[in-house]
């Protein structure tokens, strides 16, 4: 970023704050949320993604990999041959869904 516009943006967040704009604000005091996932991501899909979060409507893949998620513990709980087998399925199934629909949103967003 250019120098000034660098001390243009802290001048007006210092001003915001001397004016108790920056109060009572959702979120205040709390630590920021973990982004730490975004860094790979271009800024235009990671802002797309959060807006979509809080608006609650996320793409087929952020549903998916939940279920993933939940189907790797439920791996892990399982006990004996017959319910692993079954889990580990669940798993697969739910790993190639994922794939597919990460690789279809990627296909819409490219230019």
């Amino acid at each position: 970023m250019d120098r000034s516009f660098d001390r243009l943006v802290e001048t007006q967040i210092r001003k915001a704050l001397a004016e108790g704009k920056l109060r009572g604000l959702s979120g205040e005091g709390r630590p920021l949320p973990d982004r730490s996932g975004e860094a790979f991501t271009d800024m235009a899909t990671a802002v797309a993604t959060r807006l979509m979060a809080e608006a609650g409507a996320l793409p087929e893949e952020f549903r998916i990999r939940k279920l993933l998620e939940a189907a790797k513990q439920s791996y892990r709980n399982a006990e004996g041959a017959a319910e692993k087998r079954a889990a580990m399925a669940l798993v697969a199934e739910l790993e190639q869904r994922y794939h597919i629909a990460v690789e279809a949103r990627r296909r819409f967003m490219a230019p």
